[in-house]
């Protein structure tokens, strides 16, 4: 049995992938939640912090989709110039433009007919191109470049953005329709500092990297601390990148201080030594406001347009507790406001 986050599913394509067991409650419900979405035909939009394994969990839903037998194609919107992701996301017919294909191309749209399209960064895509990719949503038809005739397509569609796409359709930069189009069914996939299976990863990741050994006896008692502690910023990524450079470097028994890289220590906070966190760009909480607990809250949320994630880590607290707070506080989620004052104004 794999779990999402078992490095050897990361490195391998995802087949049948027991996902709906990981170790993670947050990441099981997220899982279950988008194959109900996506089996409802509702687009799935997985949002997460960079390297918290969105593709990973994109790949599992198509796995256990009952479009498994077709195929799922991936495009990272962050990764393909501006000039090349109309071609490569539509495609082009023969004579298109100077050096095309002789036969023309099939764009990624056109290759996940009957299985799944999964746009990674769709924050990132050309404010033109969401204008194209909102029409093919919509007709289920999409039109190469350079083609007369339309051609129809069948796929699930799956999207993943580490953005507050919100905050980018109101400075204008991201397409309010094709946000509702894709936002309709958002699962969220947490940082691993806030995940409590840290430890569970970590043997894992140990045992994927040097099989047969007990993780708990590999990693010495001072690295284990420092591991389950770190913040994390990389999310999964890092930490299997840090474990499998310790693994490969470690030179006896157990992998040590000195066998964990430059950049991880770097991060470390030094010993005996107060810590400065620094927060650019953030208006810091006024505790001298003694008693108005409830109006630093909604400061802290207004200025993160009322994104949880981001107002939880300003507050220092996590998600769960985030909402604890606003039920102590009485403040109504925003959703939860924006239907009050709909019925208000009804």
């Amino acid at each position: 049995m794999h779990s999402l986050t078992d490095p050897a599913v990361c490195h391998a394509e995802v087949a049948e992938t027991d996902i709906a067991h990981d170790s993670d409650p947050q990441v099981r419900q997220a899982f279950r939640r988008a194959l109900r979405l996506m089996e409802r035909g509702i687009a799935v939009l997985i949002r997460g912090e960079t390297g918290t394994g969105k593709e990973i969990l994109a790949r599992a839903l198509h796995a256990h989709s009952q479009r498994r037998a077709a195929q799922m194609v991936a495009l990272n919107c962050a990764s393909i110039p501006e000039t090349l992701i109309e071609s490569e996301l539509f495609g082009y017919s023969r004579g298109a433009f100077s050096g095309a294909l002789p036969g023309g191309k099939k764009g990624k749209v056109q290759q996940a007919d009957g299985g799944t399209l999964f746009l990674d960064e769709i924050g990132d895509m050309p404010y033109e191109q969401q204008t194209r990719l909102l029409r093919v949503i919509a007709e289920r038809e999409v039109t190469p470049l350079g083609a007369e005739r339309s051609v129809p397509v069948n796929f699930a569609l799956v999207c993943a953005t580490h953005q507050d796409l919100s905050a980018r359709v109101a400075d204008g930069s991201f397409r309010e329709d094709l946000f509702y189009r894709i936002a309709t069914g958002v699962v969220e996939l947490p940082p691993l500092r806030e995940r409590a299976d840290r430890g569970e990863l970590l043997c894992n990741m140990v045992a994927h990297e040097l099989p047969g050994c007990d993780p708990r006896q590999v990693i010495s008692a001072e690295v284990w601390s420092l591991l389950l502690t770190h913040a994390w910023p990389g999310n999964l990524r890092q930490m299997r990148a840090v474990i499998r450079y310790a693994c490969a470097v470690m030179e006896g028994t157990r992998i040590t201080r000195a066998d964990l890289p430059v950049d991880f220590i770097a991060q470390l906070p030094v010993a005996n030594a107060p810590v400065r966190v620094v927060v650019p760009n953030v208006t810091p909480i006024r505790p001298s406001r003694a008693g108005d607990e409830r109006a630093d809250v909604l400061e802290v949320l207004q200025t993160c347009r009322w994104n949880m994630s981001a107002a939880a880590r300003e507050l220092g607290i996590c998600r769960p507790s985030l909402y604890r707070v606003l039920r102590r506080l009485d403040i109504p989620p925003l959703k939860e406001q924006l239907a009050l004052d709909a019925c208000r104004r009804a």
